[in-house]
Formats: structure tokens, C-alpha cells, sequence
């Protein structure tokens, strides 16, 4: 008995990691209703675009789908923004085909070669954009390469095969739109709830982590808070031209959001110099009263006290905090409740570096040159379908910030593309006769895909398998793939992402270091341009460039040293805080209300400032600012120049505090 009881333990261990393997598959068979109700509506809508495709008798139906899995996002004002570029894109891209085509007759060098160049231009410019404007442009190129691969064979059709090309897009958009509307009704109050919500659980956890930042000394927990913030509000500014885009034409809404978003970013960016600044602070008594933003503001309120002579340095600091929460208060309100005759406009600019662009230009043109070598070389039947894909998966990776980490999940997804297309075109579509039964053979995968494409973790790998899937499955209405044709087919479209892999890693391959230095250095350079007087460079747009390019560099911090890392976030952040008080000290000298000493020192500083060459004197200049002070009766003049010693206070703290070799101001 004894020996059976020592057992259970032991038979009970593989069970338990039987289950466990079990459970990682849960989103197939208990998914969630949100992804359960896209993962549907997906694939009913690509089935259905390419029943309409066969119907019509097109001659590659199987494009139709690929549009819808390219279109289909989680939300409709994404759905919306990536249809309307793909057909914008679409059409440019046939129009730039029939121009090669037609300028470089009988010339199939002279034509690759404009062909790389137009596609390598067309993924250059594409760096230098955001969201879907983007991939439109690069859809441009990789458009042109399949039109004009599919026609290289008989030029005189070009056209017939852009309008068909052109066709399948449209239909494909049209198709994914209908289902989308049928499946969300009510979108516009559903997307105002949404974008309402998430404004104020992103305001609570601002305020959550000033007011935790605010009673720690600054640290690696303090970082890590300060971090996980900056990717939510990124992030979540990303997503609110998608937001406006389902509230429909003519509102503010998304410059209000983004005007709050940047509003957080500023009352960050002040914590972070009041944590310089003041000792720290006890935590509010009634965390779980009033909520987080009313209970942040009482609690800073009651730390100013009553009006003082002798002020404390972080007094305007304090105040500037409080002056934000309210800001952003009110853009919130105006979220909400559009105010009468709204003519409100904010946009942020992230950083954009030539030559990064350049680079993924050059690799582009490199690929399309390349894979038209192998097809010169071999004169393989399949080619042109090779150099289509490698177009293809270019324009897909482009936009990537580090496409080399994308393209190996697509890689594995192309696998699983490649394995469940060999069973449905050998073996299902050749038994199929009738259209009934062509939707429940193909509906059970593209549903799983469209629940993997839901998970985050999957995501690449359903990338792959979802858009090609319909292509390698080839369904034809007057044929049927045989062995060869589909052999051939899967090595084009495997062989064209191991040579977009190969090229990736060996033409100009991407460089996590040289891309901080690069971005170190762009941000050093737009820190010294704050100080020029004619800059309008205002304290939220500098803060939101910031924090994307910060967020860029988080997103690769896996492939970082911990050390590296804190080295990095340290620099970044001292950087953001410094801006923001080198813009006051430019408003301040702009509006002319210094007193006329202080106001050709503040001048003399940020001219210095603005050549590099500053850094050294702050300590000089802050010196000279307490003893002005001193000697000052006035009111207004004490508290300007007090605001100009809590300015200097905390640039020089954070000049001090920044690790390495500063990035501005030196």
C-alpha cells in the first residue's frame, strides 16, 4: 500500500504537464467572444470575396482574400485607415507598372533595375511616415512588382492585368467592410466609450505613478514605472487617429486625446523634476477617496501652503503640475462634450532619421535586384512568382523598426502556410465541386488563424499563414493545381522569405547600438535647437517625440545589457526633462517680462546653450540668479526669477545625474 501511495505523486506529475500543454491551446477551443466574433467575420468575409472572385470568373480570385486578411484589423478606424491607403496605394502602384512596362520595352535589365529603384524609393519614403500612410506607400512598390511580374510575360496585357489586380482589391475592401458593419453595429457610441474609458484608466495610472514617483527616490523601480507609462501612452496615441476615424468626418476629437496624451507626458516630465527637486513626500492619507486626479491635485495643493516670502525652489515646479492636470482635464471634457464651433488642432512628430531611410531604400533595391539575378541565372519557370513575393514580403517589412526580428516569425508561419496548403490543394480542392462545400473546407483554418492573429505571442506567425494561405491554395474555377505547379509555387513563396531573411542580415543589417547612437544624436541636436527664440517647439510636442523614440529602443530591450538599458533610459529621460524647462526659459525670455539684467543672461545662456557650449556655466548662471534674487523687493521679479532658479535647479541636476557623455548642452 505503501508503494502505491509513493506513486500517485509520480503519475500525477505528467498529467498535470499534459494539462498545462493543454491550456496553451485554450485559445482555440475557449477563445474569447472578441476574438471568436473577428476570427468570423474574417474569414467569412475572405471566403465570401473569393466566391464572388471565382463567380466572376477573375483570373486569380486568390488575391481577393489576401486583401481581406491585410485590411482586417481589431478595430474598424484601423480597418478603415489600412483600406483606404491599400487602394490609394493600389492605384498609384498599377499606374507606376504600366509607365515601366511601357518605358522599357525589350529591355528586361534596364526595367529590373528602374524597377528595384522605384521600389527601393518607395520603401525609403515609407520610413519617413506614420501608421498606414506608411504601408500605402509601400504597397505602391510591391503593387507595381506584382503587376508587372504578372504581365512580363505577355507585356501587351499589362493593363488588363493592373484592372485585375485593381479589381480584387477593391473587391477585397468592399467585402471586408460589409461584413465589419453587419458584425459592429453602433460603432460610433461604442468607439467614443472606448476612447473615453481608456482616456481615463491611462490619466489614473499617470496619476498612480507621479504620486508613487513622487514618495521614492529615483532608482531602477523608478525607471521601470516611468517606462511601462511611456509604452502605454505611445501606444495608446498610436491608436487614436483609428479612434477618430470611426467617430467620422469633421470632429477634433483625436486632437483633443492627443493634447491630453501629451498632457500626461508634461505632468511626468514635471515629477520628474519636482522628485529633484523636493525630498520625498509622504503618500496622500486616502488613496481610494476622490479619484486619482482630483486626489494628485489636493495633495500637491496642500503641499504649496499658503503664500510664503521665502519660497521654496520646487514651488513653481508644483505649480506648473498642477496647471497641466487641469489642461488635460479639460481636453478630456472636450473628448467628450465637443466644445460649439471646435477648430482644435494638435499633431506630434516622431523622429525621423535620412538614414535609416536610406538603408531600407538600398536593401529594398538590393532584394529586387538580387532575386532578379536568380531568375536570370536559373531561368526558372517559376521566377517572376519569386521576385512577386520577395516585393511583396519587402513591402510588408519595411515599415518594421527591426524587420529582421518580424521576419523570422513569418518565416515560421509560412511553414505552417506551406503544410496546411500542401493538404487542401492535393488532397480537399480536388474533391470539391461545388461552392457550399469550398467554404466549409476552408473555413475551419482561416478561423484559426484569425483567433491566432489575436494573440500577441502568434500574431507573426499568423501573419504569414493568414494572407498566403488563399494564395498557395490556388483555387481556380477551369483547373486545379497539380503536384509540380504547387511544389514549385511553395518553394517560390518559401524561398523568397529565406532570401528576404538572408538579405536583411547582410545588407546593411539592422544594429540595435548604432541605432541609440543615432537617436542619442538626434535628440542632442533638437535639445540645442529648443533654445533658439524662434523655435516652437512647445513642451508636449518635445515630450511625445521623445517618448516615441524611447519607446522605439524599449521595444528592443531584451537584446540590451540590464546595464546598457538603465544607461539609456537614464540619458533619454534627462534629456525629456531637461526640454521642458529649456522651452520655459525660452517663453519666459520671449514674453519679455524678465527683469533686463536677467533677461541678457538668459539670453547670453541659451545662445551658449544653443552652440553646445552652456552646460559648464549652469552652475555660474544659478549662482548668479539666487544672488539677483536676493536683492530683488519686487513681487513679480522675485517670482520670475524664481521660476528661473527652479528651471536651472533641475537642469543642472539632471546634467549631473545623466550618465556618459551628455547629449545636449555641452
Amino acid at each position: 500500500m505503501g508503494g502505491q501511495s509513493a506513486a500517485f505523486p509520480l503519475s500525477g506529475q505528467p498529467v498535470a504537464g499534459l494539462l498545462r500543454q493543454i491550456r496553451r491551446f485554450s485559445w482555440i477551443y475557449a477563445p474569447s467572444l472578441p476574438d471568436l466574433a473577428f476570427a468570423l467575420r474574417t474569414s467569412l468575409a475572405a471566403i465570401i470575396s473569393l466566391l464572388i472572385a471565382m463567380w466572376m470568373e477573375l483570373d486569380s480570385p486568390q488575391w481577393a482574400p489576401l486583401t481581406i486578411w491585410v485590411v482586417a484589423q481589431s478595430s474598424r478606424g484601423e480597418s478603415l485607415s489600412k483600406a483606404r491607403w491599400r487602394i490609394v496605394g493600389t492605384l498609384v502602384g498599377s499606374v507606376a507598372a504600366m509607365a515601366l512596362m511601357a518605358a522599357f520595352p525589350q529591355a528586361p535589365g534596364l526595367f529590373f533595375c528602374a524597377l528595384a529603384l522605384w521600389i527601393g524609393l518607395c520603401c525609403a519614403l515609407a520610413t519617413l511616415l506614420d501608421q498606414y500612410r506608411a504601408y500605402g506607400l509601400v504597397l505602391t512598390g510591391f503593387t507595381s512588382a506584382i503587376i508587372a511580374t504578372g504581365a512580363i510575360a505577355q507585356p501587351d496585357d499589362v493593363f488588363a492585368v493592373s484592372v485585375a489586380r485593381s479589381s480584387y482589391i477593391i473587391l477585397g475592401v468592399l467585402c471586408e467592410a460589409v461584413l465589419a458593419v453587419l458584425f459592429m453595429p453602433r460603432i460610433v457610441e461604442q468607439a467614443r466609450t472606448r476612447l473615453l474609458g481608456r482616456l481615463d484608466e491611462t490619466f489614473q495610472a499617470t496619476c498612480t505613478t507621479i504620486t508613487r514617483q513622487l514618495c521614492m527616490a529615483a532608482g531602477p523601480e523608478q525607471q521601470a514605472l516611468t517606462s511601462t507609462l511611456l509604452r502605454r501612452i505611445v501606444a495608446f496615441s498610436g491608436q487614436i487617429e483609428f479612434s477618430a476615424l470611426e467617430l467620422g468626418p469633421r470632429n477634433h476629437v483625436g486632437d483633443h486625446a492627443r493634447r491630453a496624451l501629451a498632457g500626461m507626458l508634461v505632468m511626468l516630465a514635471h515629477a520628474r523634476a519636482l522628485q529633484i527637486l523636493h525630498p520625498p513626500m509622504q503618500p496622500p492619507p486616502r488613496p481610494d477617496g476622490p479619484p486619482p486626479g482630483q486626489a494628485l491635485a489636493a495633495w500637491l495643493e496642500q503641499d504649496i501652503g499658503p503664500g510664503q516670502a521665502d519660497q521654496p525652489t520646487w514651488r513653481p515646479i508644483t505649480t506648473a503640475l498642477l496647471a497641466e492636470i487641469l489642461v488635460v482635464t479639460q481636453e478630456m471634457a472636450a473628448c467628450a462634450t465637443a466644445p460649439h464651433h471646435d477648430r482644435f488642432r494638435f499633431s506630434l512628430t516622431s523622429r525621423r532619421h535620412v538614414r535609416e531611410a536610406v538603408n531600407n531604400g538600398i536593401r529594398a533595391a538590393a532584394a529586387i535586384t538580387g532575386a532578379w539575378w536568380i531568375w536570370e541565372i536559373t531561368a526558372w519557370h517559376h521566377g517572376p512568382a519569386f521576385i512577386s513575393f520577395v516585393a511583396l514580403i519587402y513591402g510588408l517589412m519595411a515599415t518594421r523598426e527591426n524587420p529582421l526580428v518580424a521576419t523570422t516569425p513569418f518565416l515560421k508561419g509560412g511553414l505552417w502556410c506551406a503544410a496546411t496548403a500542401a493538404v487542401l490543394a492535393l488532397w480537399v480542392i480536388p474533391a470539391i465541386t461545388a461552392p457550399e462545400i469550398l467554404l466549409m473546407a476552408l473555413v475551419v483554418p482561416m478561423t484559426v488563424g484569425g483567433l491566432a492573429a489575436r494573440r500577441p505571442e502568434l500574431a507573426g506567425y499568423a501573419f504569414s499563414f493568414n494572407m498566403f494561405l488563399p494564395v498557395l491554395i490556388g483555387p481556380m474555377n477551369t483547373g486545379r493545381y497539380d503536384e509540380v505547379a504547387f511544389l514549385n509555387n511553395i518553394l517560390a513563396f518559401l524561398g523568397s522569405i529565406v532570401f528576404v531573411l538572408l538579405t536583411y542580415r547582410v545588407v546593411i543589417p539592422f544594429r540595435l547600438d548604432v541605432h541609440i547612437r543615432r537617436t542619442t544624436a538626434w535628440i542632442g541636436q533638437r535639445l540645442r535647437n529648443l533654445a533658439r527664440l524662434q523655435a516652437r517647439t512647445d513642451a508636449p510636442a518635445w515630450l511625445s517625440a521623445c517618448a516615441a523614440s524611447l519607446v522605439r529602443i524599449l521595444f528592443h530591450a531584451t537584446a540590451l545589457p540590464p546595464q546598457v538599458l538603465g544607461t539609456c533610459l537614464t540619458r533619454q529621460i534627462s534629456d525629456m526633462t531637461v526640454g521642458i524647462y529649456i522651452i520655459r526659459l525660452r517663453e519666459l525670455l520671449r514674453a519679455g517680462r524678465l527683469p533686463p539684467r536677467t533677461r541678457r543672461v538668459m539670453a547670453l545662456f541659451l545662445a551658449r546653450w544653443q552652440k553646445g557650449q552652456a552646460s559648464p556655466a549652469v552652475a555660474h548662471v544659478l549662482a548668479w540668479a539666487h544672488h539677483e534674487q536676493a536683492h530683488h523687493t519686487d513681487a513679480a521679479d522675485h517670482a520670475l526669477l524664481g521660476e528661473v532658479i527652479a528651471c536651472l535647479t533641475v537642469i543642472a541636476a539632471s546634467l549631473h545625474e545623466k550618465p556618459g557623455p551628455a547629449t545636449g548642452g555641452r
